[in-house]
């Protein structure tokens, strides 16, 4: 242990390193288990002093003869001196020693803040005095307390300069979501004269880092540039204050930070560190990895033993990962990585007269780096002895600002005709009454004329007073009396220009944009606004689009569906009705009474996918009808993201004028068009000034077209007198996001981009404090939230909710009747092939068909290729109305008869189906004679047919299946009615007749039945 060296000390130093160690042996709180493997009692701990300023070789000898010799394994380095000269420059040449030789330091030295941050890295030391970095937020947390923002930084040539200024910049970076620093100086001071960087400067606190010896000069140089008066505070850091000894000198109202170094705080801090040693050995060699490690260091400067300790590092880590328990209500003492203590606590001094008018330093409160809100101040003594903070900024200045309306940059609205006083929404007054109208006249009168005063508010204005709050100045508003933005005609400058020139304002703040031949007479700050040239058209209704109902999906969608969802659906389907038992059973003809085809199939998908409320016939087979139902699932969720789709696709078209920029060629060249786009600007500003030099003819042609003002020109845009209107973009789009009815859109890309920017006199000393704090409002984000507050909006839906219950108009949903129409042609092109089919395909269909596979295809084309169908159709005509037959009455709905004899037409669709089906006997008739012409042909060959049925039974009884000859059963009317096989194309029957060598009696016998 290296402590001071002062006169009867030693007795205090051995009476705290006994009380620390026996502290250790009987404490009710943690055991410590290495005193049974180690020895640790006073003998232990081997403590010398050291002088003030010792030399290298004392230090060198002090470390090898004392320490080295008896294999210390830490370093307790506690020192209180505060020259921060050569006193420091041992301490650090002492530490850097024995951060070589690998040997742990715990140190508490009161000018550790004068030791090299960059030369301390690579050492094994523990800081356990309040470090450089603790002293830095202590001293902006005062500043954060009172809403300083801004501030200078002094320091000497002291040792460790350059680590403070570094811990003030890490501290800002740390704490800008917090709240915002601006460093507006760093000055480091070798001769008075470096102060006066202070005098123009803007900052009225500084942070003060140098020894009390050279504070003495600073500040008295200081008072020497009047910067240390009534507005300018200084906060000192604990090496100016040393032990609170203050100087005369020192001015009245400084702040400071300090800790207390005296020789009381010293040795209580013997027994921390000697806990912070115990502790760490604890912990070492309580860890199984250390078991063949031990804690004697075995070096020597003589050449003997090693050069570096290499437990050393080991042992460093179980030192720095101590908690040693503190006094009651502060934290455990603890060390970040750097080996820097975690919790601190300085006291916040204030130099203030005492009791004998003698200066003093007084605490006024305490800094904890453990609370969130860590600072705790009392009453203040601030300078020049006032009891109110300064402000913190130089004093109030007064501006003249010119200005010119433009919405949103600069709103304008009468003041209260009562009050003549601005509403909080309204801004503030401004002046449009000239300079000669003033005078004569009671202010207070004329704010209550809306012809002399108005009420301004906007970007411009907001920006203005966050300036003036930040500056500390006051303004007048008045507006340019010629109204013009400022061009250069004839030689001479008009309007916001001609102002400055002739030096009637001190600035010019509205949405100015900047360009060479402006930058050439006046100054501009760094731009607050980026902008060009932009054009504005309106929406014109058009109607929706006729294959809007296409639009919710892509071709390939539309593809996807139509041609592989739905066919592959429909096959699906078939097939595994084909394949399935219970369905066709993979026969070629359909059974009995199954109503189901490849078409019926289609029919099927199409009725599902759409939700068609019609007829369908569903499938036998479970796997086709599981099938249908993945297919149900499938179109449901296509409907659901098509209906949900389509009504934004529904909607009126609107049309405008797509121009591509200003230098389109409609525009560019006017008179190339015909008919000629109307179009124009506003005159003397700078996009007329542009549009002059670098589009001639463009700027001849648009002259008859141009208006006074933006509003002008947006109502001839809406009302259909101007195609277009070309100005500032980020002023049209504004105006665009604030039209009622959303007609308004800007098109093409932006010409001449350029920016907006506050305008001075030439030289102004106006511009350089503007820019930087342009700079910091950009920075910190104060720009875009002004900007996203006046620039951003939506058109407001006021009048469009009115307009969305008119009626609509055919050419509104004119694609409904595109598809009926497509419909109808569809369906007739289908009925044209419907007959070609049935006079061209029909017959050469019927004579290759013989196994009944048309039927699968579709039953109806099955039914048409076989004469059975056309009987079984017969059979339904007949049961259908014989009904009807038995109850004439109801055939007509007078009450007659359909029909009646003497030759007379039939007036119903049943009379018609029975004068066919007599025609059709008489066709019958001459079968039969044909047929028993055969039947001879056959008996001449050898064949005797059986005999026919009684001729009386023909026409109403028919043997049916499975009759005996013996006891035969006919078929009668009732059994010709029941349902048939309507699939089956088989000339020879096999449902009423057994005997299939007499085919052409059995069809013959069956048309009679129908007759």
């Amino acid at each position: 242990m290296i402590l001071p060296h002062i006169a009867f000390g030693q007795r205090e130093y051995t009476r705290a390193i006994n009380s620390a160690i026996t502290g250790l042996q009987r404490s009710r709180g943690r055991k410590l288990e290495f005193f049974k493997k180690y020895n640790f009692a006073q003998t232990q701990v081997r403590s010398t002093t050291m002088k003030l300023t010792p030399s290298p070789t004392a230090i060198l000898n002090s470390l090898c003869k004392e320490f080295l010799s008896v294999n210390v394994s830490a370093i307790l380095y506690l020192m209180n001196y505060e020259k921060y000269g050569r006193s420091t420059a041992s301490a650090q040449y002492f530490l850097q020693l024995a951060g070589y030789l690998g040997i742990p330091v715990i140190a508490w030295n009161a000018d550790n803040s004068g030791l090299e941050r960059r030369a301390s890295q690579s050492s094994l030391q523990l800081q356990l005095a309040p470090s450089l970095e603790h002293q830095t937020a202590a001293m902006l947390s005062i500043l954060e307390r009172y809403k300083w923002h801004q501030f200078s930084i002094v320091t000497s040539q002291i040792a460790g300069h350059d680590d403070f200024v570094q811990a003030v910049r890490e501290r800002i970076l740390d704490m800008q979501d917090v709240f915002k620093f601006t460093i507006l100086n760093a000055v480091l001071v070798t001769k008075p004269s470096d102060l006066s960087e202070l005098v123009n400067s803007e900052s009225r606190v500084v942070l003060l880092y140098c020894t009390r010896d050279e504070a003495l000069r600073i500040l008295a140089a200081a008072a020497d540039y009047k910067i240390t008066g009534e507005n300018y505070v200084w906060v000192a850091a604990q090496s100016v204050i040393e032990n609170r000894q203050p100087l005369s000198q020192f001015p009245v109202g400084m702040l400071g930070v300090h800790f207390d170094t005296s020789m009381t705080s010293l040795v209580n801090e013997i027994a921390t560190a000697v806990k912070v040693y115990a502790y760490g050995v604890e912990d070492f060699v309580n860890d199984p990895r250390n078991e063949k490690l031990s804690l004697n260091t075995q070096l020597s400067c003589e050449g003997a033993g090693d050069s570096r300790w290499k437990v050393g590092d080991r042992f460093f880590k179980y030192l720095r990962n101590v908690s040693v328990e503190g006094d009651p209500g502060k934290p455990n003492t603890e060390f970040t990585a750097d080996g820097v203590l975690k919790a601190a606590e300085l006291k916040i001094m204030n130099l203030r007269p005492g009791v004998s008018k003698q200066l003093i330093w007084e605490e006024i409160g305490v800094w904890k780096s453990w609370e969130r809100e860590g600072l705790d101040i009392k009453d203040i003594v601030w300078p020049g002895g006032s009891h109110t903070p300064p402000q913190g900024v130089p004093e109030k200045f007064h501006m003249r600002i010119t200005f010119l309306e433009e919405p949103p940059y600069i709103n304008v609205a009468p003041p209260d005709p009562i009050t003549g006083k601005c509403s909080i929404n309204r801004g503030v007054l401004c002046r449009f009454a000239a300079d000669s109208d003033m005078s004569g006249l009671d202010v207070t009168q004329a704010h209550r004329n809306a012809s002399y005063y108005q009420c301004c508010s906007g970007f411009c204005i907001d920006l203005l007073e966050k300036f003036s709050e930040e500056l500390g100045f006051t303004y007048e508003l008045v507006r340019v009396e010629d109204g013009k933005w400022g061009t250069l005609e004839n030689g001479k400058w008009n309007g916001l220009i001609a102002d400055l020139i002739n030096r009637k304002t001190d600035m010019v703040m509205t949405s100015l944009m900047i360009n060479s031949d402006r930058e050439a007479v006046v100054d501009f700050t760094v731009p607050f606004m980026e902008s060009g040239i932009a054009i504005v058209v309106a929406k014109r209704t058009g109607i929706i689009s006729p294959t809007a109902f296409l639009e919710p999906f892509d071709t390939a969608s539309w593809m996807l569906v139509g041609f592989v969802a739905i066919q592959a659906s429909a096959f699906t389907i078939f097939l595994f009705e084909w394949l399935s038992p219970s369905g066709f059973d993979m026969k070629v003809a359909p059974s009995t009474n199954h109503r189901f085809s490849l078409f019926r199939t289609y029919w099927l998908v199409w009725a599902v996918l759409f939700q068609a409320a019609v007829h369908v016939d569903c499938p036998k087979g479970f796997t086709a009808r599981f099938m249908t139902n993945v297919w149900a699932m499938f179109a449901v969720v296509f409907l659901a993201i098509y209906t949900a789709n389509l009504a934004a696709f529904m909607i009126t078209r609107e049309e405008f004028h797509e121009f591509s920029g200003i230098d389109d060629h409609r525009l560019a060249k006017p008179f190339s068009h015909k008919p000629m786009y109307k179009f124009g600007t506003i005159p003397s500003g700078h996009t007329d000034s542009t549009l002059k030099k670098y589009f001639r003819e463009m700027h001849a042609y648009m002259k008859r077209h141009n208006r006074s003002v933006v509003s002008e020109g947006i109502e001839a845009v809406l009302s259909g007198e101007l195609d277009a209107f070309i100005y500032d973009g980020t002023v049209l789009d504004y105006l665009v996001s604030q039209d009622e009815d959303c007609r308004l859109l800007t098109v093409g890309s932006w010409y001449a981009m350029t920016g907006y920017g506050l305008a001075f006199q030439r030289n102004s000393k106006y511009v350089r404090m503007f820019n930087q704090r342009l700079l910091d409002f950009r920075e910190n984000g104060d720009l875009e939230r002004l900007r996203r507050y006046w620039m951003t909006g939506s058109c407001k839906p006021g009048k469009q909710e009115r307009k969305s219950s008119d009626p609509l108009a055919l050419e509104q949903f004119l694609s409904a009747f595109l598809l009926l129409m497509s419909g109808i042609l569809l369906a007739a092109v289908l009925l044209l092939l419907e007959h070609l089919y049935f006079k061209y395909v029909r017959h050469h269909l019927a004579r290759t068909d013989r196994g009944g596979c048309c039927a699968l295809i579709s039953l109806s084309m099955g039914k048409s290729l076989t004469f059975r169908g056309a009987v079984y159709e017969a059979q339904d005509m007949y049961r259908n109305n014989r009904y009807r037959g038995r109850n004439p009455q109801s055939q007509h709905p007078g009450g007659h008869r359909a029909f009646s004899g003497g030759g007379r037409t039939c007036g119903c669709s049943y009379c018609e189906g029975l004068h066919n089906l007599w025609a059709t006997r008489r066709e019958l008739e001459a079968c039969r004679l044909r047929i028993r012409h055969l039947e001879k042909q056959m008996e001449a060959h050898g064949i005797r047919p059986l005999p026919p049925p009684p001729p009386q039974s023909l026409p109403s009884l028919l043997p049916l299946p499975g009759s005996s000859p013996g006891n035969r059963r006919y078929m009668n009317d009732e059994d010709a009615l029941r349902t048939r096989d309507m699939t089956r194309n088989h000339v020879t029957s096999t449902e009423y007749c057994g005997q299939l060598y007499r085919p052409c009696r059995t069809e013959i016998a069956e048309m009679e039945t129908v007759l």
